[in-house]
């Protein structure tokens, strides 16, 4: 609220206007720090992904490794397998224990794409336990 001091009258009267200067600045601070703030948000993404450095796991006495090659070819263990026999490849391997891990492992040089379809076709066989290989790391580097 503020007083208008006007010496030819004898009341003191309010004045009905908003002061917006401490608003405005308000807003302007805001301004500033969305500013600075709003580059760091923003991430710009490299990825290198076959190193990791998680807590390693013990292994089954008989792992089910299922390779990816580069020619997009795969392997079940030290055996080729044809895409369309995948299924069939895999009951024969676990005796018909869809609950059993499977090992995925995939070359460096295949598409994201290709091993994604490689999960979806383990997914439509029933096997839902898959566990991804990558290569192991002492640091990982920090960014």
């Amino acid at each position: 609220m503020a007083v208008r001091l006007d010496h030819g009258d004898e009341g003191l009267g309010e004045i009905h206007e908003i002061n917006v200067t401490p608003f405005i600045d308000v807003i302007l601070v805001l301004l500033i720090i969305f500013m600075i703030a709003a580059p760091l948000a923003t991430v710009d993404v490299s990825v290198d992904l076959p190193s990791a450095n998680a807590e390693k796991t013990p292994r089954p006495d008989q792992p089910l490794f299922l390779t990816l090659k580069a020619d997009l070819s795969l392997a079940l263990n030290n055996d080729t397998v044809a895409r369309s026999s995948l299924t069939t490849a895999l009951d024969g391997a676990t005796a018909g224990d869809r609950q059993q891990r499977v090992f995925l492992r995939a070359d460096k040089t295949v598409p994201y794409g290709e091993l994604m379809t490689l999960m979806n076709e383990l997914r439509s066989g029933g096997y839902l336990h898959v566990a991804l290989v990558g290569l192991e790391a002492d640091a990982a580097p920090s960014r």
